[in-house]
């Protein structure tokens, strides 16, 4: 399907100035492959890991795309966004490297280790009920009392122009994919990635994964519109946001399916990145390779011939505690 400028959010034009703006601040970050989870999962795997980004995820190239978008009248009086973690702590840095403002709300169930990510990169934490309607309450306030920009975490051109660098660089790197498996939750990054891919192989697979106790995404897509779920279940934290109206489109267009996996695919994805790859992978970063490995992928014909796949590893913050409990159960 042929991207229309104009139409979606961003595009390819969009995202290659994101990655001219972006390209002297962020990592080009390496992609990995090993011959064991190759006989594994009976594919060629391409691993791109984001988990060695700045900030430990992907988020940061969104984040740092936003922030050089803004004239000095804007970026002066800083910026403001609400997130549960990645975003949070890119933002942050992303507005210390501008000399700007950052303002985070961010819900009190959020890991403590993205929580000091945002202190260490100097944003002033805002704390909100766990809830979106209060982060969204909080985070109106704090724009009414600062006059600062909102940067969504997702629901952004600038922000999906950024994570579509991923694509540009993916490319680059492993030409000879044929499938890119990429997380899903609010649809930043699965938008920026497919946009980027599908305008320069417009052969190229683009699937999601997604936890089964945060299915909204799967179901949006099995109902033609935007499904949102009265509460979400799973271990993969940054995997819990429903997506918005500047995402779905570009979601419902050019994503060509959505994999679920529980959470216990999830985890015994993480210990292989562990093992294996000697990465460090939070859950929503390891679900690409659960994916991979999942029965649905592996005995779905519609997918015999995803033989060379990239895997976005899309974050490598992990809350130490949490995982220990998992490993335990």
């Amino acid at each position: 399907m042929e991207v229309n400028k104009g139409k979606y959010a961003a595009d390819l034009s969009s995202i290659r100035e994101a990655q001219a703006r972006i390209n002297s601040f962020i990592h080009k970050t390496p992609v990995m492959t090993s011959e064991s989870l190759d006989a594994i999962s009976g594919r060629r795997l391409f691993f791109k890991c984001e988990c060695f980004q700045k900030g430990g995820a992907f988020k940061f190239r969104g984040a740092c795309n936003a922030v050089f978008s803004l004239d000095d009248h804007q970026a002066a009086k800083g910026v403001v966004t609400h997130s549960s973690g990645n975003h949070a702590a890119a933002l942050a840095l992303a507005a210390k490297l501008r000399g700007i403002p950052a303002h985070i709300v961010i819900p009190k169930n959020a890991p403590q280790c993205k929580v000091q990510n945002v202190v260490r990169y100097g944003g002033q934490v805002i704390w909100s009920d766990a809830t979106v309607p209060s982060r969204e309450k909080t985070a109106t306030k704090v724009l009414q009392e600062t006059g600062a920009v909102l940067i969504h975490p997702y629901n952004d051109g600038r922000i999906i122009s950024g994570q579509g660098t991923i694509s540009l660089e993916l490319l680059e790197q492993a030409p000879e994919i044929d499938t890119i498996i990429v997380p899903i939750s609010g649809g930043g990054l699965i938008s920026g990635v497919a946009l980027a891919a599908k305008s320069i192989n417009p052969a190229i697979r683009v699937l999601a994964a997604e936890p089964k106790g945060a299915n909204d995404a799967a179901q949006s897509k099995a109902a033609g519109r935007i499904v949102t779920l009265p509460e979400t279940n799973t271990v993969a934290d940054g995997l819990r946001a429903f997506l918005g109206e500047l995402t779905w489109p570009i979601v419902r267009d050019f994503v060509d399916d959505i994999i679920t996996v529980d959470d216990t695919e999830i985890i015994e994805a993480m210990r292989l990145c562990y093992e294996i790859l000697k990465v460090a992978v939070e859950p929503s970063g390891a679900i690409g390779l659960a994916a991979v490995l999942s029965d649905s992928f592996r005995n779905n014909p519609a997918w015999k011939d995803c033989n060379q796949i990239g895997i976005i590893l899309s974050g490598g913050n992990v809350d130490l505690e949490k995982l220990w409990s998992s490993f335990r159960k």
